[in-house]
């Protein structure tokens, strides 16, 4: 999955990919996945849309 790595600015594949859930307004949970920027290691997270 693709996702934007701040310290390289510009998009990159993200490495080791998961799925995780952040917290949110309301006490609710959102859906994110967290994964490690190939060029530079940095971490790298993309919010998901709600399930339906």
């Amino acid at each position: 999955m693709e996702a934007y790595c701040v310290k390289c600015k510009a998009k990159q594949e993200m490495k080791d990919g998961k799925e995780v859930a952040m917290k949110g307004k309301g006490g609710t949970q959102r859906r994110a996945m967290k994964g490690v920027c190939p060029k530079c290691s940095t971490t790298m997270f993309r919010i998901l849309p709600k399930k339906d």
